[in-house]
């Protein structure tokens, strides 16, 4: 009996953890090949700072990166790039060379996960700070990348505007 309920745990164990984004996720690519993919198909990128160590980036993961309509609007509209903010991966930017960990500090990163925009030369826009609830997050990935941040219009205008759009 014990038996059965350890292997049935194990089982339920690997399937949550089969359902988490996995380094190897082709919806992901490293710093500097994703800035060079933004450049090249005219994208904004989408940063996830993030530690192994971060529970709500682990959360992030499974309950925002997982769900098919936010991999799908990101495929689509931006290049999205992985940064470990303590990992020690060789990164370039404007022209000088870091590693992930001093690209995160370079972005002041203070808190995980943080979310940055850059647009598709790979200047800086914005950093979100903090796990962002998935429908509120579609919301942020909308408000940039269908480029109302473009064009001067304010979040909280964006989000009134699409709270009255019918559904």
């Amino acid at each position: 009996m014990k038996r059965a309920f350890l292997a049935a745990l194990v089982a339920a164990a690997a399937l949550s953890l089969s359902a988490l984004p996995s380094p190897s996720d082709p919806l992901w690519r490293g710093w500097d090949a994703g800035l060079r993919e933004a450049s090249t198909t005219r994208r904004p990128v989408l940063v996830d700072v993030y530690t192994d160590w971060c529970g709500w980036c682990k959360r992030m993961d499974r309950d925002v990166y997982a769900r098919s309509d936010v991999r799908d609007y990101l495929s689509r509209r931006f290049v999205a790039v992985r940064l470990n903010a303590e990992a020690s991966d060789a990164a370039s930017y404007e022209g000088k060379d870091y590693t992930a960990r001093s690209l995160a500090s370079r972005f002041r990163v203070s808190g995980y996960p943080t979310t940055i925009f850059l647009d598709a030369k790979g200047g800086h826009l914005a950093n979100v700070p903090g796990y962002i609830p998935a429908d509120r997050f579609l919301l942020l990935l909308r408000y940039v990348g269908d480029g109302h941040l473009d064009r001067g219009v304010s979040f909280d205008d964006f989000v009134k505007s699409a709270d009255r759009a019918p559904r």
